[in-house]
């Protein structure tokens, strides 16, 4: 981390493989564990509790397909995939823990595969343009457009838990902080950070502002 910064905040599957070059697995106290010891004995930087919420890949369909087809997990969704478009992001597409994996987990298999921008996939599955889409589990726009994550229920995504990177020697210096990252630890479920990402990205509020109500109502501030 050098010292040209003291804190930022980052996830653990981000840490495990893309920092610490390791294969992706699907534990998140694993996951946890093993990127809070490399990074204390080979950075010096301290790895905070998670904050509550997980940013993996989501699996979304839309609100009225899952509830006419009573759809609750992936493995659900696969009888149906055959007749099925999905729109998928580049990222999606090429990465390990992306479609190639997925695809063989779960057997699925689509009547297409569109690899359009991330930004448009919600969008085109809103308009049935697409059946199937992996988005973001923290998006405001998954309520937004009435959609619904579908359970991964053979556990093929890894963790992407949100957590800071703190160096030590700013732990020692700065007293205080160390108290203030731990009274952080699971106050933002995944839920709650949906909601947060549609007021700024959906209703196009102020961050400060929505950040600021956000610790008043979590009485972090006064």
């Amino acid at each position: 981390m050098g010292s040209q910064i003291d804190l930022y905040p980052e996830y653990t599957g981000t840490s495990f493989t893309a920092i610490l070059h390791h294969q992706p697995i699907t534990d998140p106290r694993a996951v946890y564990d093993q990127v809070k010891r490399e990074y204390e004995s080979q950075f010096n930087v301290e790895v905070s509790a998670p904050l509550g919420f997980d940013n993996t890949f989501a699996m979304l369909v839309r609100g009225e397909d899952a509830r006419r087809f009573n759809l609750k997990t992936i493995s659900d969704a696969a009888r149906y995939t055959t007749k099925w478009q999905a729109g998928f992001g580049h990222d999606f597409v090429v990465r390990p823990d992306g479609y190639p994996g997925f695809s063989k987990t779960y057997g699925i298999q689509f009547a297409g595969v569109n690899e359009m921008s991330l930004d448009l996939t919600y969008q085109a599955l809103a308009s049935r343009q697409v059946d199937m889409i992996a988005g973001n589990s923290t998006d405001g726009r998954i309520a937004a457009l009435d959609l619904v994550q579908l359970t991964d229920d053979r556990h093929y995504f890894p963790p992407y838990e949100g957590v800071f990177l703190t160096r030590k020697d700013t732990l020692t210096r700065v007293t205080i902080l160390g108290g203030i990252l731990q009274k952080l630890s699971g106050t933002l479920p995944t839920e709650e950070m949906r909601k947060l990402n549609f007021e700024v990205d959906g209703a196009k509020r102020d961050k400060k502002n929505v950040v600021r109500e956000w610790l008043i109502k979590k009485r972090l501030v006064q």
